[in-house]
This record gives structure tokens, C-alpha cells and sequence, in this order.
């Protein structure tokens, strides 16, 4: 199985998160619990699925990625993980210690 994490989007603003320990969501993909086994993956899922039922996020789903620092696999979830491609100024990637993260 490709390591996954748990992706969705969060009702309140909109953003990007993932799922993180203790069944908190995290803006952040360094943050994200890694799914090393297809149980542990659909024990992630489990859990997300309880924080779609409480409207916390929508559209939730495994994401696959690699390496050490947890890169996203599609250029699709790596524009999700960092903002838009023609504004650098806009998303994570604005943010001031997103270049500690990525």
C-alpha cells in the first residue's frame, strides 16, 4: 500500500486540512497522520468520516504521498498543500513559517 493521509476540506473557511493526531484537523501536511497499512488507513478514515458527520469537514479522502517530508504524490494535492501556482503571495505558501515546513 502507498502511504496515505486523510484530506478534506473544513466547513468553517474552506481551507485545506488533514487528518492529525488525536482526531484533530491540521492546515498543516507535516502535521498529517501517515496511514503506513490499508487498517490503519481505514481506521483514519473512520474518523474522518465522524468529523464529516458532525459538519466539521467535507469531502474527505486518502491522499497519497512520499518521502520523508510528506509530499503530496499529484501536482493536484501539492497545489492544495501550498496555494496557487501564479501567486506565491496567496494560500500556505504566504504564510511565515510555511518555508520551515515545506
Amino acid at each position: 500500500m502507498t502511504r496515505q493521509v486523510i484530506t478534506a476540506n473544513r466547513l468553517r473557511d474552506g481551507d485545506v486540512v488533514y487528518l492529525a493526531e488525536n482526531g484533530r484537523w491540521t492546515p498543516w501536511l507535516d502535521e498529517a497522520s501517515v496511514a503506513e497499512t490499508a487498517a490503519e488507513a481505514e481506521a483514519f478514515m473512520k474518523i474522518a468520516e465522524e468529523s464529516e458527520a458532525a459538519c466539521d469537514v467535507i469531502g474527505i479522502y486518502g491522499m497519497p504521498v512520499e518521502g520523508e517530508r510528506l509530499e503530496p504524490v499529484s501536482t493536484r494535492e501539492r497545489i492544495r498543500a501550498k496555494g496557487p501556482t501564479t501567486r506565491t503571495d496567496l494560500g500556505k505558501q504566504a504564510e511565515p513559517d510555511f518555508a520551515k515546513r515545506a
